[in-house]
């Protein structure tokens, strides 16, 4: 996984956060973000952005390109914080953290673009993944077949559904497997909410099926939020939308609401989906 930036320090908060951070404590919300804005110069590339996933809920942010959606990953990720906006995660107030910190915390995430290691093998990969999150991750000896890590990797080929090319080198897969692959890897060490940026992109059908039935799989206690072009992916798997526009929130609502609200089609949609 990508080495993500640091933090900016941390501001002082008064007694209405203290509060409002006990109560969030006692909420079982897997993610909140309140008011969050990040600023480039003048441009806001995400303004004042405010929505809630709950503990196993499973959530897609919607929008065309310059919406603010990955701008909006970054935020949480911490590869660019927020310039504005507390986010909470678990209860626990994450926005000063360090990335690795969050990760730790069992926050995962994919990316646009594939970053594999695309020399190894894809069992090499999920056990780098692995290992990353594992203690004793930097000792240089393998384990052996019996070791956790190892047993792990065994799992997450399961999971992942590539069992069968498990030995193949990365270079020589179909972009849909290296997908497979990607959120496989962020499957290591038992996540509690992973953020999927665009895991469809350049899908042929058959692969994009794979893709339903992989994310359809995924624990029920398990939460994610799913940024998507493809719609028919998108609201097949989730059961709550967050629709952006120009970095703001425009709605937010079931699957079935946002696909029959007015100004989405027409925005985003053009007619009827």
């Amino acid at each position: 996984m990508a080495t993500i930036t640091s933090l900016r320090r941390a501001t002082v908060r008064g007694p209405a956060a203290s509060s409002r951070d006990g109560a969030q404590l006692l909420s079982g919300d897997a993610l909140r973000l309140d008011g969050v804005t990040r600023a480039f110069g003048a441009l806001r590339a995400v303004d004042d952005v405010s929505l809630t996933v709950t503990a196993g809920q499973k959530y897609a942010v919607l929008g065309s390109n310059g919406a603010g959606k990955t701008t909006l990953f970054n935020a949480i990720t911490g590869d660019f914080p927020p310039t504005a906006g507390r986010i909470y995660f678990f209860g626990e107030d994450i926005t000063d953290l360090a990335p690795q910190d969050r990760i730790r915390k069992g926050m995962r995430r994919t990316y646009q673009s594939s970053l594999l290691f695309r020399d190894l093998t894809v069992r090499d990969n999920l056990f780098l993944a692995v290992r990353g999150v594992a203690s004793g991750r930097f000792s240089f000896r393998r384990p052996g077949a019996g070791h956790p890590s190892t047993r792990a990797t065994d799992d997450l080929l399961d999971r992942s559904r590539l069992s069968h090319i498990a030995d193949e080198r990365v270079a020589n897969l179909a972009h849909g497997q290296q997908r497979q692959l990607e959120i496989g890897m962020a499957l290591a060490g038992a996540p509690r909410l992973i953020l999927f940026d665009e895991p469809a992109a350049g899908l042929s059908p058959a692969e994009r099926r794979e893709l339903v039935a992989l994310l359809t799989s995924l624990p029920a206690h398990m939460s994610f939020v799913l940024i998507e072009h493809d719609l028919d992916i998108a609201l097949r798997v989730v059961d709550r939308v967050t629709v952006m526009h120009n970095g703001r929130v425009l709605r937010t609502g079931s699957p079935d609401e946002i696909e029959n609200d007015a100004q989405v089609q027409a925005i985003y949609m053009g007619s009827k989906h």
